[in-house]
């Protein structure tokens, strides 16, 4: 078994992908979204490819733990992710993950543009990492 975890955002989703044991998160490419159906695609082909069984979508909660417009977007993608590929899709807390992203990428000395590239895939994996640790306490 594996769990997936996104990062969606509105030009990007930033994707990472347990081991088998559920014990580490690792990055993947980040997904250039274009359209729906296509997003869905390739989500669906990681998920079979991997033997994905739970996906985890980070909630962008506003810092009060209150939902606001991207939290219901990112909430509404996962109820649709969810009807098309047919397993699990959970939401999690990922406050302040952007920005442990975007603190790791600066301490490995990358530069901005660099950081850029990669910050999406970096939170996502801050993203499954934190959920796989709170699935073990």
């Amino acid at each position: 078994m594996r769990v997936m975890a996104l990062d969606v955002g509105e030009k990007t989703i930033g994707i990472a992908i347990s081991d088998d044991l559920l014990m580490t998160a690792q990055s993947r490419p980040t997904l250039r979204r274009t359209n729906f159906d296509a997003d869905m695609r390739h989500l669906r082909r990681l998920v079979e490819e991997n033997e994905v069984q739970e996906v985890v979508v980070g909630n962008p909660l506003h810092m009060t733990g209150r939902e606001g417009r991207q939290s219901k977007k990112a909430a509404a993608f996962a109820r649709r992710l969810s009807e098309m590929i047919g397993i699990r899709v959970v939401m999690w807390d990922e406050r302040l993950t952007s920005v442990a992203a975007e603190e790791h990428l600066r301490d490995l000395g990358l530069k901005w543009r660099q950081r850029r590239k990669h910050i999406d895939q970096i939170a996502a994996m801050l993203i499954l990492q934190n959920y796989l640790e709170n699935r073990r306490a």
